[in-house]
């Protein structure tokens, strides 16, 4: 049974930043790829970034790109995503996702496992 449990959430000024984690458990990882998603109010989920379990492949939708950064922490079986100059459009639920081999790249169908989500609220 694997199991994703986020933390980190929480409401903050925009500029402001948050550390978002994901920790993983249930089974090895170390052929998983790492997603981080998002969805606003009355909006799609999106993709936001991804990391290789193993190899450290990184992927990142183009808003995020400079602000946000993905890493992971083997031994602890641990996913982060780091968010700097945070804004309101960044206001979302964010959910870890694990995909057994599969891509950086890969579409969110590829990820079989779901956390229940963290709030993160920027305010203006």
């Amino acid at each position: 049974q694997v199991l994703l449990v986020e933390s980190g959430g929480g409401l903050v000024q925009t500029g402001g930043s948050l550390r978002l984690s994901c920790a993983a458990s249930g089974r090895s990882f170390s052929n998983y790829v790492m997603g981080w998603f998002r969805r606003a109010p009355g909006k799609e989920r999106e993709f936001v970034a991804a990391i290789s379990w193993s190899g450290g492949s990184t992927n990142y939708r183009n808003s995020v790109k400079g602000r946000f950064t993905i890493s992971r922490d083997k031994a602890k079986n641990t996913v982060y995503l780091q968010m700097n100059s945070l804004n309101p459009e960044d206001t979302a639920v964010y959910y870890c996702a694990a995909s057994q081999l599969g891509f950086v790249n890969g579409p969110p169908q590829q990820y079989a496992y779901w956390g229940q989500g963290t709030q993160v609220t920027v305010s203006s």
